[in-house]
Parts: C-alpha cells; structure tokens; sequence
C-alpha cells in the first residue's frame, strides 16, 4: 500500500514501530522520505541533549543547523555527508563514526556510531520511511583518547602488537628514546622484525604466552638496536582490547644503565685489587663485623712474616698480632662506631716474635655489597729508634757542652758508626754471616733457604739467632748494622748445603 505523509504519520504500523524501539539502548530517529523528522525514541533525544522531537528540529536540515558534525580526524562533514542526508537519499551504510557538537560550542559533546535502515511498504521501490540508529559511544572513545594520551606521555617504554598478525599498531616515544627506532620503522613491522623477546631467559615460555594470548612474565632481553648495537631490559607483556582487537601491551624497563654500572663496578674493583696487592705499603682488607681478614697484601706478609694462607679468615687479635690488648680495643672500638682511624700508634708482634712500633690506618670501603674495613701499616721502628738515640744525644749534651762532643754525636746519630764495645761480625758463626749477608741482599727467608739448601725454619732460627746477637729486632735494622760495619754480603761466597745447618 503506497501512504501519504499524513496517512504514514497515522497508521498503526508506525504506533507499533514506535512501541518496539522506545525501549532500546540503541537510539532511533524515523524520517520520512520528504525529509521531515517522525519520531526518535528517548535512547536519541538523550544523545543530542534534548527530551523531545522538536528540539532536534522538523527537518533533516533544522538538524543539520543545530548539530554540527564531524569525523574523528577533525574533518568537518559536509552537508551531503551527514547520515541523516545519507540515509534519506536512501544510502545504506554501518559504523559511521562522527563527533557530535552543538552550534555554536568549539568541543564535541557526544561521539556517535550510526547505521542506517530503510523501510519499503510492501513491492514498491521508494522508501516508505528510512530509519538513523545511533549507539553512543562517547565513554568508549573518550576511555580510548585516555588511553592513548597516558600510552603516549608514559616515560616507560612500550609498544603495542596486534595479536591476529603480531604487527606493532603503536608505539610509544619512551620506546623509540630507549631503542633509537623511528615511528615508522615500529609501526606495521612484526614482533620478530623488531624482535623485542631477543635473547629473553625464557623465551620459548614467552612464544608460547604470546600465540595464546596470555600475559608474558618479566623476563630479561636483549633488544637489538638500529645501530647493531644491544640494549640489556627487562619486557613483560599484558594482554589488552584496542578497539575490538585483541592485543598485547609490551613494557620495557631499560638496564643498560645498571649493567654499565655493574661493569665499571667490577672494573673498579679489579683496579682496587691489583693497587691493593702491589701497593708498597702493608695491607689488609678486613670485615667491619668480627674484623676478620679477608686479604692481606705481599708487603703486610713480608712486614709480619704471615703468609696469606695462615691469617686469612682470622682476626688480628686471633694471630695475636697486637701488642698491647687495650690498644686493640680501642682501635675496634673507634671502628664500630663508624671512625677511621690516621696514623694511630700501636706495636705488632711479629711471627718471629720481634716487636714493631707502627702506625695504623684505617678506612671503611664497600667491597660489592659488603662493608669492609681497609688497614694499613706504617713501620716507625727505625724513627722510634732514632728518636730516642737523638733523646741520647740530647742528655748527653746537657751533661757534656764542650762544642767537639756535640759535633760527635750528632754526627753518628746522622751517620751511625759501629760501636767499639758492642757485638761485631767476628761474633756471628760462618753460617750467620752467610745468612747476613742473604738478607743484605734483599732475599727473604724462603730465598735463603732455597740458596743455602736448607729448611724454612732454619733460616728462621738463625735469623732469631742474628737478631739476638746484634740488638735489632727487624731485617733492614740487620741490614744497616752490617753495612754499617763494612759488610753488604756482596762479596760472601755462599755454600749450599743438603742437610739443615
């Protein structure tokens, strides 16, 4: 049957039509072929902002004048390309997607997503009514922008593949910072043209999350880089919905950074090592808990007569290398309480059992992630010596001033002479000599054994023997007072022996 505007508007079809899509969600606006406005459910007026027909105007170019629309890239449609336009001119069309904005305002209100219907009244080919469903997606688009402002202002890096052809549909600048990709050679390319689980730990694990979708544990990786070199990270994928398409979220947290510090860490470390064991000056590297040592160096072994394998893994107080017991408590002491100690007096026994005057240092370090305590050692016998030698002098200037006996003693004190009534070389055995002059050479004691051929303890006895002899308690102190009298061993022939002396 082919109805007039007036008898459309009146038949009961259209009251039904009306009873059926009053109730829905979606909204609907009826239009008739002459362009004139039917009827719109409450679904449609609450989209535009109005509560009845009127307000969205008696024709389609009444609503064209109110409402402004446009496409989601800003491009303002013409007045051809309204769907409201399109729909009557009898276009059939589906998703749509158009800002909505009132006249006169700058900011779109709603954003919609139309399709249109066309209704024929029986065989005839001109529409008897053409009907504009609209579904308000404001909240969906807006959540979207939201999304993507916060994706693209993230510091963190990330990138965002398309799971039904693993193709990378954004890209964040935190990614192209880190990596020194641009846009569009992130874009379009696969998850294995820019391979983002390179290298990962577990990354069949991560293969097989990805196919199915699921989230990707934390997993370190090794990202290629444009300029062929590598950046050490840390990925982890999240599965998301962008649009109505699945996805997975990757996520980047760059150790670069900390792998370089760790490197010039180590680096460090090792200088520290090599300063520290070829360094002149004695040393030990000790725990500031229970202060046991952990290295010694080969001038702390060479000054104490310890090797490293005997004093490792003990403390000073356990090899009982301090003198006097109140001194080493209040070194500990000062140390615990976060101290370091400059040029603290304090004496050592040594293994021989001879006794130094020293000068301790000391200075807390980090040793990777362990606090240590560094030592160090400063031999002042010798400036003990002479200071009470010239304590001699003085004393004895007080009770002689005649001017040739002041000349006297300060002359020996800066030239030592051997003393007339003290012990001479004539007093130590032949072997003792041999051994004399091994030490005025600069050999220590294994040297010595090696070259008279006889055992370590010994040497050890006779250096002992030496010592007690010519009243010195160290080997440079040995050393001087043979070559104060003459002798530096360079011309003693040395005889090796098979058994011990």
């Amino acid at each position: 049957m082919t109805a007039s505007l007036k008898t459309l508007r009146e038949t009961a079809d259209l009251r039904h039509l009306q009873q059926i899509v009053a109730g829905l969600d979606e909204g609907v606006i009826l239009i008739d072929p002459d362009q004139s406005l039917l009827w719109a459910n409450d679904a449609a007026l609450a989209m535009h902002g109005v509560d009845r027909l009127e307000a969205l105007g008696a024709t389609v170019d009444d609503y064209r004048a109110r409402f402004q629309l446009r496409y989601r890239n800003n491009h303002r449609l013409e007045a051809d390309d309204y769907p409201i336009e399109r729909v009557v001119a009898g276009d059939s069309f589906s998703e749509v997607v158009v800002e909505v904005t009132l006249a006169g305002e700058v900011e779109p209100r709603w954003v919609h997503q139309v399709r249109s219907l066309v209704l024929n009244d029986g065989d005839e080919d001109a529409p008897s009514c053409v009907v504009l469903v609209i579904q308000d997606v404001t909240a969906r688009y807006q959540a979207e922008e939201r999304f993507e402002q916060s994706f693209n202002a993230n510091p963190a890096p990330a990138v965002i593949c398309r799971l039904s052809d693993l193709r990378f549909v954004k890209v964040n600048q935190g990614f192209l910072d880190m990596t020194g990709h641009a846009r569009d050679q992130v874009l379009c390319r696969t998850v294995y043209d820019i391979d983002v689980l390179r290298g990962a730990e577990r990354r069949d694990l991560a293969k097989e999350r990805l196919a199915e979708g699921r989230t990707i544990p934390q997993m370190e990786a090794e990202l290629e880089l444009p300029d062929g070199g590598t950046k050490l990270v840390i990925v982890a994928g999240q599965p998301i919905e962008l649009g109505d398409q699945a996805c997975i979220l990757f996520t980047f947290a760059d150790l670069e950074p900390r792998r370089k510090a760790e490197s010039a860490l180590r680096h460090s470390e090792e200088r520290f090592t090599r300063t520290f064991r070829m360094a002149p000056v004695p040393m030990a590297i000790g725990a500031r808990d229970g202060h046991l040592l952990c290295d010694v160096n080969a001038s702390f072994s060479q000054l104490t007569g310890y090797p490293a394998t005997e004093i490792i893994g003990r403390s000073l107080e356990d090899v009982g290398l301090w003198v006097d017991d109140s001194i080493r408590s209040e070194i500990e002491k000062a140390i615990e309480h976060g101290h370091d100690l400059r040029a603290f007096e304090a004496q050592l026994t040594m293994k021989e059992g001879a006794k130094l005057d020293c000068l301790v240092s000391t200075e807390s370090i980090m040793l990777g992630e362990d606090r240590c305590v560094l030592w160090a050692w400063q031999d002042i016998t010798q400036r003990k010596s002479t200071e009470l030698e010239l304590v001699e002098a003085i004393e004895a200037v007080m009770k002689d001033t005649s001017s040739s006996s002041v000349m006297d003693k300060l002359a020996r004190l800066r030239a030592p002479q051997p003393d007339d009534g003290g012990p001479g070389l004539d007093d130590l055995t032949a072997r003792e000599r041999e051994v004399l002059a091994l030490i005025c050479r600069g050999l220590d004691d294994k040297s010595i054994a090696r070259a008279l051929g006889v055992s370590g303890n010994t040497v050890r006895n006779h250096v002992a023997r030496i010592y007690s002899k010519i009243g010195v308690n160290r080997r440079t102190a040995a050393a001087a007072w043979a070559r104060a009298r003459g002798f530096d061993g360079e011309g003693v022939a040395v005889a090796q022996r098979t058994v011990s002396a």
